[in-house]
């Protein structure tokens, strides 16, 4: 029997990535603050927070398909991203469609707001939102390796 692992999933984007974290027993995604992009560059240092607090054996990232499954405007750069979390913290990271995850993540977010949580939704929400989307499907097997 293999061990349980924590997974850290990010959404990533040009103004700020969001971030879910799970692990391979329950495999449910919990959604965690998102982090800033500032003039093109992730906050790494609220990155590496993350992954000291989690402890992740593995990285997923959402690759941005179009919706005809080609390549989005984001591909190449979330894949840089993918690439220079790999370097930076040594962990296998995988790639997983992230097609319609926040729009999914959004209309979640809508349905927990009419069932009674309160409180506005943030665009940081949905992005995290979106992440724990993105982690659920490299849960159901969906994603390729880096």
């Amino acid at each position: 029997m293999t061990r349980p692992q924590t997974v850290l999933a990010f959404d990533f984007g040009l103004k700020r990535i969001g971030i879910a974290g799970g692990d391979t027993l329950t495999r449910q995604a919990v959604p965690r603050a998102a982090v800033a992009v500032h003039r093109g560059v992730p906050d790494w240092q609220a990155i590496a927070r993350e992954v000291r607090t989690l402890a992740p054996a593995v990285l997923v990232v959402g690759a941005p398909y179009n919706a005809a499954g080609g390549e989005g405007t984001l591909l190449a750069a979330s894949r840089r991203f993918a690439a220079e979390l790999e370097r930076r913290f040594a962990l296998p990271v995988h790639l997983v469609d992230e097609r319609f995850s926040s729009l999914e993540a959004s209309e979640e977010l809508k349905a927990r707001r009419a069932g009674g949580t309160r409180g506005r939704i943030e665009r940081a929400d949905i992005d995290s939102a979106a992440a724990a989307v993105i982690l659920g499907r490299w849960f159901r097997g969906e994603g390729e390796g880096a």
